[in-house]
This record gives structure tokens, C-alpha cells and sequence, in this order.
């Protein structure tokens, strides 16, 4: 039997999974147990001992340790870029021996993180390359067995920003790496922290405020990231700051990420003076941002198209950081010739424990078995105990419901525009909000939007929600027909239903789309189903069920969320609980 615990290690969003002879068991994020750290990049402790937990398995049980990381990767052009940069690059360097020294203790680390004598470990420690652990995330989990492209994009992995690759059977083939400095990674963050989000993550805002402007730096853009027939993409030279020997996963003692500054003087003189955090929103940064996703549109769009070139199918296997940005998704499906796309759900760096575990499974243990991720609920699961005594200890008034009066209940407090916290079965793997850990509202009020925004959320009002659609509905309402499970993709609606979905109709009448299949999440459906029949609408508002943390885990939080919130209903499992002045619904 083989045991393999994927980790992502040494930077932010730190995660565990567990695959047992090929198939996937649990995988969590840290940020979403222990301290609950947006992006965490602490030694994910929790999440090591929750799916070795919930697979009733322990650590000696583990054959293999797979890390998505390999310091031994790339060499030649890390030595190239300290010659020509010798003082950055110094610190990269160091930085770069201090994280493969930290790797070497970490037999020990986990033997301390889950009670266990170091001495009856027995696992194999494999280290599997950044931008190689990412495609091997979204092919080995994909339907794909014929002939694939597979391609990564992101800041940075392994000194690499983005991989091509010829995928077929359980094989990956790296065919190019783009090398930094050049990344698309540091070209968004770099915009995203001249236009004041400097936060980490904060680039979804951006892809966010775009739609608000007009592409009026389009001069610039082109002088800061480089296109042409001869390479993938480049970088303008002197605009950007990186590699300046910063720690990888730093964070202050709020534990959030330390981010270094990625723009220079130069891109100030290009663009003019930064939007401090705090200040207000003007023209500029809108036109800054559409600019901004604009041009990262066209340098995606070419990759693909170049790579089509060297794998010429109508598959692609695609993840990494930027693969999040779903407009970007959306144009690629539509532009290029990739007419079948598969994204795995935590695109982003959790997802290479992911990969580097399937990675060894196929390549190091010759595992012929595939296995394909159809639903993204791999997530801790509470018992019904729990939600129990979570609603009995709540305070609040609540009923249990059977399955088909639950999904009665709740879709006409949906269509009475009540707004539900709803908690069920497994969490979601990746960031999104996929339907057991949401709230839901009714996409047809127009007012939806702001109230959640402001009374719930509290977050920019430029900010948009997301419809989730039943799969046979998604051709009606949107322009484009995409097949979108883990809400990767953001496609035009069709001006007769901007109207009516007011609510999760963005400025430029898009919706960041999650389509919806019974056999997915059958409660789910059912309940988008129930609601349609009262309200003809076929959707609902789905966001994460959080307020500035990450999404919830325990019933607990799920209860602490509703009750600081202006949320009217909370749902745990069968459990209906109801804010003062919301009557409660008759079975």
C-alpha cells in the first residue's frame, strides 16, 4: 500500500492532503485551522494531523512525503542571474539555502508535530519542482488521458514563473520554463501594489476594479510587460523589484505575509505617484487596473496560443497562482484553441501538495490508476453531533428538518430574500465557496449586493458576488456555454438576465460563474432547484461563508460568523437556526 502525504511547505498558503493507493483521501489549507491566517505560511501542523486523522491513518503509516519544491532545480539559471546581479542576488541565494536547510529537519518537525518517534518513520522524502507540481495538480486529477497541454503561470516557483508541458497517460513532459525575472505573477502584484491593494492575495481586487475602467494605460502596459513571437513574455526592465533576498513566507506578528515592494521609481515616473492603502479610489487606479488585466489577457492569450503550437489538442491541464484570475479563464476558452479546460479547484500554491503527491504516485511509483477530482469537497467533515450541540448551545431558536422539508425551508427563505449561512458535509478544497460552506442569497433583489457588502462582508463595494447556475441553465443565461464546477471562469450575461440577476451581475455584466451538476453536490442542487421554482430563476448568490477570515470550518465558527453578521438564517446540516424577528418556516 501506498501512502503519500503531499505538502506545501515554506511560504504562503501552506496545506496537507493524503492519497491512499492512488486515491485522494483529505486535503485542508492551514489558514483554515489552528490560528486561521488568511494565506498561512506556517508549518502546516494542523492540517498534517487532520487528514492523517480523518483517514485513520498515523504518521508511521506514510510511505512517502512529497514536497512540492525541489532546491535542486534550476540551478544553472539561479547561478546566471546572481552574476549579473550580484547583490539581489546574493540574498536570493541565501534565501534559497535557508529553505532547503529548514527542508532537511523536516523528518523531525513531523514526527514532533504528530507525537511520534522520529525512529519509527520509514517514509521516502521526494521533492517534486514548483511549476511541475502545479501541472501535475490539474492533469493527474483531471478526465484527461489522450494527448494534453499543461501549462503553469504564477509569481514564482523554484526561480521559475511558468512551464509548458506535453501531458498524455500518466506521464508530464516539461517542454519550457519561463525564468525570472520575467513573471506575470510580479507584473499583476506589482500593479495591484502601486494601485494601493498590498495586501497578499489582494490581485482578485484588481481583476475586480478593472471592469470600472477604461484601458487608457495601454502605452505603458506594453512597456512594462514585453510580447512578441520570439519568447513567452518579458519584463521591462528597471520597472520591477524582486528577489532582493526577502525571507519566503515571512509574516508580521498579526501573521500576516510580509510582501516586498515589487515596483520601482521607474514604474512611478511611467505611471506617476502610488495610491497609498486607505485613500480613496480614483479614475486612475480604475484605468490602472483595466490596463493591467487587459494586457495580462493578451500575454495569456499568446502563451496559450504558442503552446497550442507545441502540443497541438483541444486539451489543457492548467493551475498555478495566476490561473485564477477567471476572466483570463474565459478568454481562453473562448480565443484559443482549447476547447476542453480542466482547472482544479486550489489552483493556487495549496494545491501542489496536490500535485507533488500525484506526482509521485505516476512518475516515482508507477501508479497506473487515475484518479479524477469531479467535486471539490475533500475538506474536514463535522458530525451531526456537533451542528447539534452548536444549535442546542446557540441561544438561538432552530428546528431540524428531514432532507426534502430542509430544501423547502431554506429555498423560501431564499426567495423571501433572506440571507442563509449554510453549512453542510465536507468543507471545499481551494478558496472559492463551492456550496458547503456559502451564503446564499437571492440574485434577483437588486439591493442584495450592497447589503451583503456592507451589513455581512464588509468589504469594497466594487467588489462582485457569484452566481451559482444549474448546468443546463448556464447556456441560457450566459453568452458562452462553460463548463465551470470550481467557479474558474467569469463569462458575459446575456442582457435579458442582467436584469434579472441584478445581484450577481457585475459593472460590465459578467458573473463569475460556478456551474452545477446533481451528481456534484446533489443538496445543493436540489435547493437551487426548489428556489428556481418559486422564483423562475435557476441561480443563487453564493459567497464565502466568512467576514474577513478564512471560510469557516468548525459549526462553532459557523455559529460566531452568523451571530457578529447580519445573516438571518444559519443552516448546520439539518439544523435551521433564525435570527430575532424571521419566522420561523412551517415543514
Amino acid at each position: 500500500m501506498s501512502v503519500i502525504l503531499g505538502l506545501n511547505l515554506m511560504h504562503a498558503d501552506t496545506a496537507a492532503c493524503l492519497v491512499v493507493d492512488g486515491q485522494l483521501q483529505l486535503a485542508v489549507a492551514e489558514e483554515r485551522l489552528g490560528d486561521r491566517i488568511k494565506h498561512s505560511s506556517c508549518f502546516p501542523e494542523n492540517a498534517v494531523r487532520r487528514v492523517l486523522k480523518e483517514s485513520g491513518l498515523e504518521l508511521r503509516d506514510v510511505t512517502h512525503v512529497a514536497i512540492a519544491r525541489d532546491p535542486h532545480a534550476n540551478l544553472g539559471a539561479k547561478a546566471a542571474y546572481v552574476l549579473r546581479h550580484p547583490v539581489s542576488g546574493g540574498g536570493a541565494v541565501y534565501e534559497h539555502f535557508r529553505r532547503n536547510q529548514k527542508s532537511h529537519g523536516l523528518r523531525w518537525q513531523l514526527a514532533e508535530t504528530c507525537g511520534t518517534q522520529v525512529e519509527s518513520l520509514t517514509f521516502d522524502t521526494i521533492a517534486v519542482e514548483h511549476h511541475l507540481a502545479h501541472i501535475a495538480s490539474a492533469y493527474y486529477l483531471s478526465p484527461f488521458d489522450r494527448l494534453t497541454a499543461g501549462w503553469s503561470y504564477d509569481a514564482s516557483g523554484d526561480f521559475v514563473s511558468a512551464m509548458a508541458a506535453r501531458c498524455e497517460g500518466t506521464k508530464i513532459e516539461p517542454l519550457y520554463r519561463v525564468m525570472l525575472p520575467h513573471s506575470l505573477g510580479f507584473f499583476y502584484t506589482a500593479i495591484c501594489q502601486f494601485i494601493g491593494f498590498d495586501g497578499f492575495g489582494e490581485e482578485y481586487k484588481v481583476m475586480g476594479l478593472a471592469s470600472y475602467g477604461e484601458d487608457e494605460y495601454a502605452e505603458q502596459m506594453r512597456k512594462l510587460l514585453l510580447i512578441d513571437e520570439s519568447t513567452w513574455f518579458r519584463l521591462g526592465s528597471g520597472y520591477f523589484g524582486m528577489h532582493d533576498g526577502g525571507e519566503s513566507g515571512a509574516a508580521d506578528d498579526a501573521g500576516r505575509i510580509i510582501m516586498g515592494n515589487l515596483y520601482t521609481d521607474k514604474m512611478q515616473k511611467l505611471l506617476g505617484a502610488p495610491r497609498r492603502p486607505g485613500e480613496p479610489l480614483t479614475q486612475r487606479e480604475r484605468n490602472v487596473a483595466k490596463s493591467c488585466q487587459v494586457r495580462f489577457e493578451q500575454a495569456a492569450l499568446h502563451c496559450l496560443r504558442r503552446l497550442h503550437r507545441l502540443v497541438p489538442t483541444d486539451q489543457l491541464a492548467m493551475a498555478g497562482g495566476c490561473v485564477l484570475n477567471g476572466v483570463a479563464n474565459a478568454c481562453i476558452s473562448r480565443q484559443t484553441p482549447f476547447g476542453s479546460m480542466y482547472l482544479q479547484p486550489a489552483a493556487s500554491d495549496d494545491g501542489t501538495c496536490l500535485g507533488a503527491a500525484y506526482y509521485v504516485y505516476h512518475e516515482v511509483l508507477g501508479g497506473m490508476n487515475r484518479f479524477h477530482m469531479d467535486h471539490p469537497y475533500w475538506g474536514p467533515e463535522y458530525p451531526d453531533s456537533e451542528a447539534f450541540r452548536t444549535a442546542e448551545g446557540s441561544g438561538v431558536p432552530y428546528r431540524r428538518y428531514d432532507d426534502d422539508q430542509l430544501i423547502d425551508v431554506v429555498a423560501r427563505y431564499l426567495h423571501d430574500s433572506k440571507v442563509v449561512g449554510w453549512y453542510q458535509s465536507r468543507s471545499e478544497w481551494g478558496p472559492r465557496s463551492l456550496g458547503n460552506r456559502a451564503i446564499l442569497a437571492n440574485p434577483a433583489r437588486p439591493d442584495m449586493k450592497d447589503l451583503i457588502n456592507k451589513k455581512i462582508k464588509r468589504r469594497e463595494s466594487f467588489r462582485p458576488f457569484a452566481p451559482t447556475v444549474l448546468d443546463e441553465s448556464v447556456s441560457e443565461i450566459f453568452e458562452q456555454y462553460v463548463r465551470s464546477p470550481f467557479m474558474m471562469h467569469v463569462a458575459k450575461i446575456r442582457p435579458e438576465w442582467r436584469t434579472k440577476l441584478p445581484a450577481v451581475t457585475h459593472v460590465d455584466g459578467t458573473g463569475r460563474l460556478q456551474s452545477l451538476r446533481r451528481e456534484e453536490n446533489p443538496r445543493y442542487y436540489d435547493l437551487i432547484k426548489r428556489f428556481s421554482g418559486h422564483s423562475g430563476v435557476p441561480a443563487i448568490l453564493n459567497t464565502s461563508f466568512n467576514e474577513n477570515e478564512p471560510i469557516v470550518d468548525t459549526p462553532e465558527q459557523a455559529l460566531a460568523c452568523f451571530q457578529r453578521t447580519d445573516m438571518d438564517v444559519l443552516v448546520l446540516g439539518n439544523y435551521v437556526l433564525v435570527k430575532s424577528g424571521v419566522a420561523q418556516q412551517a415543514a
